[in-house]
């Protein structure tokens, strides 16, 4: 019998484990910056440069943290599955690709990219956007940070649904359930009749009840349940 099919979304919790900061805090503030000065496009047009300046110093951060022992068991997991897992991150680290993710939605883009706002090209970009360097397809000076921002479209929402719905197993890891579409695919999922299953520092905002509920940090969740779904597989 062949390994079930599983989806995997991760949010914040699991990268903040490595030190990356959270998305914001109790006072609604993102690292001293109010959310709607740096993650929505009125925030951009009114002043890019603090925009640039705070996503070009969020890779910089980013650069230095390391992948820890959930994401290095998510690719131990898809080295054994393949093509059965697929892992929806909302975080815009690369924290999952440098454990050796490969099949992976950035439904929430990547700091290691840029999109042009003439043309509209993604790019990986490494370089900081402050330099103003010019897009590679236009060649215009107008690359901004390739995040989704509040009120624009998250990526891959085709590909996540389909996979939603034909898993076997829903897992939710680290994320607060709050924030939508990703928050209504427990829902979703748990409609087509797959398992669910939440590993989570403490209980999120999930609006449907998850069959398996599970709190800790993802470091030590996250291997064991990893262990569990491989000694379950071998014995199919």
């Amino acid at each position: 019998m062949s390994a079930p099919r599983i989806v995997v979304l991760t949010g914040a919790g699991i990268s903040a484990e490595s030190g990356v900061a959270t998305f914001r805090d109790s006072g609604g503030l993102w690292e001293g910056n109010r959310v709607e000065d740096v993650a929505t496009p009125e925030g951009f047009d009114r002043d890019p440069d603090l925009v640039i300046g705070f996503y070009d110093a969020r890779r910089r951060a980013v650069a230095s943290a390391r992948p820890n022992a959930a994401h290095l068991a998510l690719a131990r997991l898809e080295g054994a599955v393949g093509d059965r897992l697929l892992v929806v991150t909302q975080n815009v680290d690369d924290l999952h690709e440098r454990a050796g993710s490969e099949r992976l939605v950035h439904m929430h883009g990547e700091l290691h990219s840029a999109l042009c706002t003439t043309c509209g090209v993604r790019r990986r970009c490494d370089a900081e956007l402050a330099g103003r360097p010019p897009c590679p397809v236009c060649g215009h000076r107008t690359l901004r940070p390739d995040v989704v921002w509040f009120g624009e479209m998250p990526y891959g929402l085709d590909r996540i649904e389909q996979a939603v719905l034909a898993c076997d197993v829903f897992v939710s890891i680290g994320t607060s359930g709050a924030v939508y579409p990703a928050a209504g695919y427990v829902a979703l999922a748990a409609a087509f009749g797959a398992r669910t299953v939440e590993l989570n520092l403490e209980p999120s905002d999930a609006a449907v009840p998850f069959d398996d509920a599970r709190t800790g940090p993802a470091t030590v969740l996250v291997p064991a349940w990893v262990d569990e779904m491989l000694s379950a597989s071998s014995k199919r």
